[in-house]
């Protein structure tokens, strides 16, 4: 898979991913990640890619003409397919973890990384593909969101992980809030390990984390539970721990 980010802050993003396992995968080759400056196909002497907004108020927007140039030189449109650009905006869709399944099937991804009022619309309108908010707040710039989609989208790929068990058992990936975690030493200030981590017997703590991953759902994030799938006994446990609930209010 290749990944292209477009940005004012190639520096930045590098630094974020030349490091641990994303670092170690494109060292691999497991995934190819290219961190590109808008600022390069500005094609003007200051290298300017912003300008005043029409109709007046504060800040600059970034140009048209310098992303759509940028966008260009990724990719041969007469032999290669258009690759799939996502906007880093606070007024896309916001992300998941299924988006990024989704992503990490697709061949090739670019991200723009917008930057003081935003991106004029008519470039958004011109060539991406979708808009992508990592949550309901103001940054400075596209750059940390971005970084935080690649990361998520870099750890779905094949060989980048060491097992594949290590995010299908993770939070979010199968709707739920993933279970509590423990290691040695077995006490620690009082508090024990749960004596069924303890026991070797596989099947009960498969159930055991099942049970205590519906619990940490139940408790942090209810608005998940209706589009998670579940067996009988663990649908007949959710109900027993929404009846408790109710009982002790």
């Amino acid at each position: 898979m290749k990944i292209s980010i477009m940005t004012l802050f190639p520096e930045m993003c590098e630094t974020v991913l030349q490091e641990s396992i994303i670092g170690r995968a494109r060292r691999a080759e497991k995934v190819e990640i290219n961190c590109v400056n808008i600022r390069d196909f500005a094609g003007n002497k200051h290298n300017k890619v912003d300008d005043t907004p029409y109709g007046g108020g504060m800040g600059m927007v970034m140009s048209a003409q310098p992303i759509y140039n940028c966008f260009n030189s990724l990719f041969n449109a007469e032999t290669e397919v258009k690759p799939h650009l996502i906007y880093l905006s606070p007024k896309g869709k916001t992300f998941n973890q299924q988006k990024a399944i989704e992503l990490s099937k697709l061949e090739h991804i670019v991200l723009l990384c917008g930057h003081y009022e935003g991106v004029d619309q008519r470039v958004i309108d011109e060539i991406v593909d979708e808009e992508i908010s990592i949550g309901d707040f103001v940054l400075t710039g596209g750059e940390l969101p971005a970084l935080t989609v690649a990361d998520a989208v870099c750890r779905m790929l094949p060989g980048v992980l060491a097992d594949e068990v290590c995010f299908t058992d993770e939070s979010h990936f199968d709707g739920l809030l993933e279970y509590p975690h423990y290691t040695k030493p077995d006490e620690w200030m009082g508090r024990r390990v749960p004596d069924v981590l303890l026991s070797g017997h596989h099947a009960n703590i498969e159930k055991w984390r099942k049970e205590r991953a519906i619990e940490e759902t139940y408790k942090r994030r209810p608005d998940i539970l209706d589009d998670t799938k579940f067996s009988k006994k663990e649908k007949q446990f959710l109900q027993a721990l929404m009846e408790n609930n109710v009982s002790n209010e």
